[in-house]
């Protein structure tokens, strides 16, 4: 047998690989769909790309690439026997097979059991050998197969882990002494016995002492009186006080130096007085709120409609995103990106295609993971009721789980069974690679994530549908000169709409104010805070701010020749067919740190804005001449004693902006540089196009400048600074917003390679835009980077009533209808936990993370960013 076997790996062995460092071995997820060891079909894993496939996918790929030679991983989940003892997982059966394979915490280990199963598969044939088969296979076979079973899957290092798994339990909680002593720790007016700090403060769990932490070299943190008591007492365990919540709580093992998790932190904080599960998340000046005098209802508990009993839905398009540990923020996108027909054609209508035409690693194309993830979403595959769905119909939906640095201590009891969802880690590898943020385990901002991934849509729709055309809109901007009164009008490309929120407009100011004035007595006492205020504001209020005039800095009069006062208005030059809102609820603290403004909104479900669409050019208004400031050199060039290594001139408060948010210091310099000063949002979407490329963070170099002494025919190439070649960073950014490459070139050729002003220049001679996207088309340059948008054929992409070229828009009426939002729970963007609402088949939908329920009162006015469609016209 064991010959037989031999020669029948034979014609097989040169494909057969051992993995090396380096490689990734996909042995827990399929790359096309979300199928793993434990789907009906297990996972076939092959032995030379090491890339795993669900059973309907694996003949795609032997036919295309001829590997033959596949590893079938197999996870049988059982129900243990009645009687069986409880307690810890049982050892496996098949110990070595799946060492690096995670249990799926939606099967309770003391209830369920696991057997490993692991063999060999030969194609076309299905010819299946059982594994260990040492003795039978030749000796490369056994050692590629071992150490495949042994590697780390794939995503072991690069999914960002939750606290909950990093922590281990501390070996001093279940025997923990807690000393009858009587202190009670009141909710809030916090300080440290010795040294009276009100900031970084930790209660010893055995004697409810609390000191301070210790000090950082920054200067913050504590005086480190906490770890003093416990040198003097031997007392192990502490919490951080300002992180208790029914989510858990920060715990510090200082005999075991390291972060811990309490299993029984409830019961421990219950005897000094503390009740975690009625205790609220902090506000914004880092105070808490108790429930013995019933305050208001928490935006957790409202957000997530907490202690309504929501019936749970499953099928197509009811389907829940796992939450790996903070990635909250892109569940919610997906959700709602899915739930528009445009995407759902584009990736889900073009499955098959876009999988057959999948490059070798699937893993790495933009096109494949989009439409594994709107089918996992959209086919009902992964969103099954159990057999005794009736039994947990009416499940509560818990609160959010997602804050980092939490343990599970505190929530309440799931159901065994529900919506398993899908894992989203193969997409967020991808779409976050090479991303500081997107790529860590903190929080991020939804609305970021959003114009991150419309971003990648353009750029991954070269030659195709683009979805997200859906949200481009044009924006017609008016500015005037304060002095002459003339008029300027130009246009810019936008996906979405950020509405201020006025506070001054509240309608309940005289409360807020009140509200205020206790507050700050209550600090200057030290009595526990009042309760909090929310502002309410009036949804037309936040649209008239967005309407009303702005002035411009620094506006140079072309009529004036000279600087003067300029005002900016905007309105709609286009109306998309989705409209996206976002209410800027969040701003900067003194510790630069994002922090939430706590305010509702009555967010209309209807929204006409046809009022607000552009008008152009009145009668009566004069323009203002077609002239560009004069180009200033500094005086030490005209003395012609400027060397090429003086620094240009760069915003450099948009640079420590982009700085703050984790990007290279130099990445910032050269995307304000290159976008023209135009400010951090253009230069953020720079850094987005360009983060991935060699010199991302190397210093900002400039040609040198030429003499400007010398003529044209004595400067090299016989031209002057200004005929020089654009940025080619310059010209990517206007190509990508539908541009001819031509027609760009020559833009920032007549401006002096200033973004803000080519845009205007592209405006003002549309009749040169035709011909140079005709040139473009017939360019064949290979390095020629165009975009889907300067496609020449006319589709219904192009608006009806634009008749001039440019960005391709889905004009029509500016009449919309509500059908989904996201909603943010936290202080800060770095923090908290989202929610999304979605309106299907005429009902609301909650979606929280894996969780998928009908809504019985969507929280409308606490939303953060709204998805509105445009209504047909009657």
């Amino acid at each position: 047998m064991a010959a037989d076997l031999g020669e029948l790996l034979v014609p097989y062995m040169p494909t057969i690989r051992v993995p090396r460092t380096g490689d990734r071995v996909f042995k827990s997820e399929c790359a096309f769909s979300f199928d793993s060891p434990e789907s009906e079909g297990g996972l076939y894993v092959c032995l030379n790309t090491f890339l795993g496939f669900g059973r309907e996918h694996v003949e795609r790929h032997y036919r295309k690439t001829g590997q033959s030679v596949y590893m079938h991983l197999k996870r049988h989940v059982k129900e243990k026997a009645t009687g069986a003892a409880g307690g810890a997982i049982p050892r496996r059966r098949n110990g070595k097979v799946f060492l690096d394979l995670e249990l799926n915490r939606d099967f309770n280990g003391e209830d369920y059991e696991y057997e490993d199963e692991a063999k060999l598969v030969i194609f076309p044939d299905h010819f299946e050998i059982p594994l260990p088969n040492i003795e039978e296979l030749p000796a490369l076979v056994t050692i590629s197969c071992d150490a495949v079973l042994n590697a780390p899957s794939a995503y072991k290092k690069q999914e960002p882990e939750s606290w909950e798994e990093e922590l281990q339990v501390s070996r001093h909680a279940r025997s923990l002494r807690q000393l009858d002593n009587g202190v009670r720790i009141p909710p809030s007016g916090w300080k440290c016995q010795k040294c009276e700090m009100r900031e970084n403060l930790w209660l010893n769990l055995t004697d409810g002492a609390v000191f301070c932490g210790k000090w950082f070299f920054d200067g913050s943190g504590g005086n480190g009186h906490a770890l003093e008591h416990y040198r003097e007492t031997n007392h192990p365990l502490a919490v951080k006080l300002d992180t208790v919540t029914p989510d858990g709580a920060d715990i510090y093992s200082f005999e075991e130096e390291e972060a811990v998790l309490d299993p029984h932190i409830s019961e421990h904080l219950s005897h000094f007085g503390i009740d975690m599960l009625q205790m609220q998340k902090r506000t914004e000046n880092g105070h808490h709120t108790d429930n013995n005098s019933r305050p208001r209802v928490s935006e957790w508990e409202v957000i997530q409609e907490s202690g309504m009993k929501l019936k749970v839905v499953y099928g197509s398009g009811y389907t829940g995103i796992k939450n790996l540990g903070n990635s909250c923020y892109l569940s919610t996108v997906m959700q709602v990106l899915f739930s528009i027909p445009d995407f759902q054609r584009m990736y889900v209508g073009n499955l098959q295609r876009i999988f057959d035409y999948s490059p070798l690693d699937p893993t790495q194309d933009f096109a494949t993971q989009m439409a594994k993830l709107g089918h996992g979403l959209l086919s009902g595959q992964y969103s099954k009721p159990p057999m005794k769905s009736e039994l947990i119909e009416q499940d509560k939906l818990h609160d959010g789980h997602c804050l980092q640095t939490r343990s599970t201590a505190g929530l309440k009891t799931q159901p065994k069974q529900q919506q398993k969802g899908v894992s989203p880690r193969m997409l967020k590898a991808l779409v976050s690679r090479g991303h500081p943020e997107f790529s860590s385990n903190r929080q991020q901002d939804a609305h970021e994530f959003l114009l991150h991934m419309i971003n990648l849509v353009e750029r991954n729709s070269a030659g195709s549908e683009n979805p997200s055309d859906v949200f481009r809109f044009l924006v017609e901007e008016r500015v005037q000169c304060c002095q002459t009164r003339r008029v300027r009008y130009t246009q810019r490309v936008d996906y979405c709409i950020q509405l201020p929120a006025p506070i001054e407009a509240a309608t309940n100011r005289e409360e807020l104010l009140a509200y205020d004035v206790k507050r700050q007595e209550a600090e200057e006492n030290m009595r526990a805070p009042p309760e909090p205020v929310r502002a309410r504001i009036p949804f037309t209020a936040c649209l008239q701010a967005f309407t009303e005039p702005e002035n411009v800095p620094d506006f140079w009069s072309s009529a004036l020749q000279a600087k003067s006062a300029g005002v900016k208005t905007s309105r709609f030059a286009s109306f998309p067919e989705y409209m996206i809102l976002q209410i800027k609820k969040f701003t900067f603290g003194v510790d630069w740190v994002p922090k939430k403004l706590d305010l509702a909104i009555d967010v209309p479900d209807f929204l006409d804005l046809s009022r607000l669409r552009a008008t152009g050019l009145q009668p009566g208004e004069e323009e203002l001449p077609d002239l560009m400031p004069p180009i200033v050199l500094p005086e030490d060039t005209r003395d012609n004693s400027m060397s090429s290594t003086d620094s240009p001139e760069i915003d450099e408060a948009a640079v420590m902006q982009l700085a703050e948010m984790g990007f290279p210091l130099e990445a910032c310099r050269k995307a304000v540089y290159y976008t023209g000063n135009m400010g951090p949002e253009m230069a953020f979407n720079w850094i987005i196009a360009h983060m991935e490329e060699p010199d991302f963070a190397e210093p900002l170099t400039l040609p040198s400048m030429m003499d400007p002494g010398l003529s044209t025919s004595d400067s090299p190439m016989g031209t002057t600074p200004l005929d020089n070649s654009p940025p080619e960073e310059s010209i990517a950014i206007l190509t990508s917003m539908g541009f001819p490459r031509t027609h760009t070139i020559r833009a920032l050729k007549a401006t002096n390679n200033n973004l803000e002003r080519a845009l205007d220049w592209i405006f003002s001679h549309p009749e040169e835009e035709e011909s140079d996207a005709l040139s473009d088309m017939a360019d064949t340059e290979p390095n020629d980077n165009a975009f889907s948008n300067t496609n020449s054929h006319s589709d219904s992409t192009l608006s009806p009533d634009r008749d001039t070229p440019g960005p391709r828009v889905k004009d029509g009426p500016g009449r919309y209808e509500l059908f989904a939002f996201i909603s943010h729970m936290g202080a800060s963007t770095m923090s908290g936990h989202y929610v999304c609402h979605i309106k299907k088949e005429g009902r609301w939908v909650i979606y929280n993370d894996h969780k998928v329920c009908l809504s019985e009162r969507p929280p409308k006015d606490l939303g953060y960013i709204y998805f509105y469609h445009r209504l047909s016209s009657s």
